[in-house]
């Protein structure tokens, strides 16, 4: 472990394949956080632990997954068990998570992913319909409502300003690999369209994984007059990928490519045909208004439909999901307060939202929908105030204080079992307590004390054991952290570090029945105390002379001491054994090196320790590594071709494990070496 550190704090890991420019101070300009309501820091002033992920730094991955990417922060962990099987947590477990997103609040421009019963289909999206990725890590309820991990602000590709153009990518790799992207983008005076196109398709690496994606996405907006913008930001996903079904040790080592085979009771995962189909349509409209120059006011209104199927080794489960919601705010920015050199930002809001599901479950007759099992009406209710004060006292020192009151409950109708019910949580409040001090003009300092609140999720009152439980309660905490952060005012190098600890109680985890199906408890409490580190430097900024025209280096470190801390279930007490699924440590290093023609080679090394796969931590999944590569060439202004290989040390590895596995089926074995390539054009 100790050469590993040595190598990531000598090696660090690579941000963008950036061009060179003539001129390097335009190149690295100052990067901006403006994920909070109304405001917009620098990120070396930004009072919170947080992040930016640019459009550079998402092109120089592979692009058919947002996984490496999001891994490169600190404190973030993103699985893909198969194709399209996402699970994503900040500074947290995936125990809530067996597939989807949990936990955690994520947002497409001022519109939330997540709907109203606390669920997040990331996977509808294509990698290449975002502009960029804004983090915030910790529990940040204080504007976005309720969570206990963070929050995600994706930036739909076309919301950046850019001249008319028609983009397109086009790539193919190992295990069937197809991933087409294309986007055409026309201004007309105040008036500027984006349409966005992918198709993706993949025979995955396992049997039974395949996977075929088809989006369009569009972000239209329009300024018309000098005040006010009107944007319309709408997406159609139809998804489906087959899901392979975890595998013992043996089974494992014996045949990693194999789905989960039927066993003296239950069929395997390839008879029933067990995987995932969603077809979701996503619009909404925001506007934004400056009233002076000191006020803005946004509002923002949308719907979404979803039609989920899911058949699964026990049985078949179809779900019609409408989503309703609102959300707006007003802002007062840079207001000076009487005669002082004190400054003021306020913002001040209300977002609502409304998710009704229709679930039913049959018997899955190889595939297809048998006999009824249950049926349920579920309708989610969210709504919650948000308020925010900041305080500029000085050059030097920020103060922010703000809050959320968040209210939260379910109706539901189980057409089964004959019963009708409501589950309505006692109004809570997020609050969130900042300072930042810039100790130098490129040194700054940071303290965050933060509550974080998150109601079970729909999917987690009726899991797949089709038993809805009222008892199920949310999990609340306080999360107590400081950072530093050191940042060039050229951007020719960055370092953020920070130290937190968080105590959460009543955390959800997710249980198993023998027969595989799931259900969910409050687990007691954790305590999670943890470290983040990462930078990025120029070594040689990017230049127009030489044979290595421009070195970039960057690299992230994470530390996480989680526990259970009170925790008891069946008769067993987990107390003091290590949080189900989390590494103590991982890290990531990468390299980018630029050269003449246009040509450009970027590295990239990850390891993830050894995690433990159930809450008793009787059995582990080993620490690996992981090295990745990629080339491109810009062959003119116009045209780019790029090849690259992933898995370059051919591990052994699962990168999504099954936790608490009925029958040891823990493991679902990623990809050995592989590759891939494509062309990029711009017109």
């Amino acid at each position: 472990m100790k050469k590993i550190l040595l190598f990531c704090c000598l090696t660090s890991f690579l941000i963008p394949v950036l061009k060179a420019q003539k001129d390097t101070t335009h190149l690295l300009r100052e990067v901006i956080i403006q994920a909070y309501p109304g405001k917009h820091f620098s990120l070396l002033q930004v009072p919170t632990s947080s992040a930016v992920i640019s459009p550079q730094q998402l092109q120089l991955q592979q692009g058919a997954t947002l996984l490496p990417a999001l891994n490169n922060i600190p404190g973030v962990r993103m699985e893909e068990r198969s194709p399209g099987s996402y699970r994503l947590s900040l500074r947290g477990s995936l125990l809530r998570s067996p597939f989807g997103i949990r936990n955690v609040k994520i947002y497409l421009d001022e519109i939330p992913l997540t709907d109203a019963g606390g669920n997040t289909y990331l996977n509808l999206a294509d990698a290449g319909s975002f502009d960029g990725i804004e983090v915030l890590k910790g529990p940040d309820g204080s504007q976005f409502g309720a969570n206990s991990g963070g929050v995600l602000i994706f930036h739909p590709a076309g919301s950046l300003p850019d001249t008319s153009h028609i983009k397109g990518d086009i790539q193919g790799g190992s295990y069937g690999l197809f991933h087409e992207q294309a986007a055409w983008q026309q201004q007309w005076g105040n008036y500027r369209m984006n349409l966005y196109q992918a198709v993706q398709h993949s025979d995955g690496y396992r049997v039974n994984s395949a996977l075929k994606r088809y989006y369009v996405q569009t972000d239209q907006q329009w300024q018309y007059n000098a005040h006010n913008r009107l944007k319309l930001i709408a997406f159609y996903s139809d998804l489906n990928y087959r899901t392979p079904g975890g595998l013992t040790a043996a089974q494992a080592a014996a045949d990693p490519k194999a789905a989960r085979p039927a066993t003296a009771t239950l069929p395997g995962a390839v008879t029933q045909h067990a995987g995932i189909r969603n077809k979701t349509a996503l619009g909404g409209l925001v506007h934004e208004s400056q009233l002076s120059d000191h006020w803005q006011h946004v509002i923002s209104v949308y719907g979404s439909n979803t039609h989920f199927e899911n058949p699964f080794i026990t049985n078949f489960e179809a779900r019609d999901e409408n989503t309703f919601g609102a959300r707006t705010y007003i802002a007062l920015q840079n207001q000076a307060i009487g005669n002082t050199n004190i400054r003021l930002d306020w913002t001040t809001g209300i977002e609502w939202q409304q998710t009704g599901s229709d679930i039913n479950n049959y018997g899955n007759r190889a595939g297809k929908r048998d006999t009824v099992q249950a049926a349920s009406n579920i309708t989610a209710h969210q709504y919650f105030y948000f308020t925010s004060l900041t305080f500029h006292l000085s050059k030097q020192l920020l103060a922010e204080a703000a809050t959320s009151l968040n209210y939260f409950n379910y109706r539901f109708n189980d057409e089964s079992a004959g019963g009708t019910g409501k589950k309505k949580f006692s109004p809570q409040l997020m609050p969130r307590f900042s300072l930042s001090y810039l100790i130098t003009p490129e040194f700054a300092a940071r303290t965050t004390v933060s509550r974080g609140y998150s109601t079970p999720s729909i999917a987690e009152v009726r899991p797949t054991d089709n038993v809805i439980n009222t008892s199920l309660q949310a999990e609340t905490g306080w999360n107590y952290e400081a950072g530093l952060r050191l940042n060039n005012r050229h951007n020719r190098y960055q370092l953020d570090a920070s130290v937190f600890y968080y105590h959460l109680q009543d955390a959800i985890v997710r249980q198993l029945h023998d027969d595989g199906n799931e259900y969910y408890i409050n687990a007691g409490g954790t305590r999670q105390s943890g470290v983040e580190v990462q930078g990025m430097t120029w070594i040689q900024p990017p230049a127009q002379t030489g044979f290595l025209r421009g070195t970039q280096l960057q690299g992230s470190y994470t530390y996480s001491h989680f526990l259970f801390s009170d925790y008891n279930a069946a008769g067993k007490d987990y107390s003091g054994n290590a949080l189900t699924g989390v590494p103590k440590h991982t890290l990531t290093a990468g390299l980018l090196l630029q050269f003449p023609a246009h040509v450009a080679l970027f590295t990239q090394y990850t390891f993830t320790d050894k995690l433990p796969l159930d809450d008793t931590n009787t059995t582990y999944a080993k620490q690996y590594h992981l090295l990745q590569c990629k080339a491109s060439w810009e062959l003119c202004r116009r045209v780019a071709v790029y090849a690259g290989a992933d898995n370059l040390l051919n591990q052994f590895y699962s990168l999504g494990n099954d936790l608490n596995a009925v029958g040891n089926r823990y493991y679902n074995p990623s990809p050995t070496r592989n590759y891939y390539g494509g062309v990029r054009f711009a017109l």
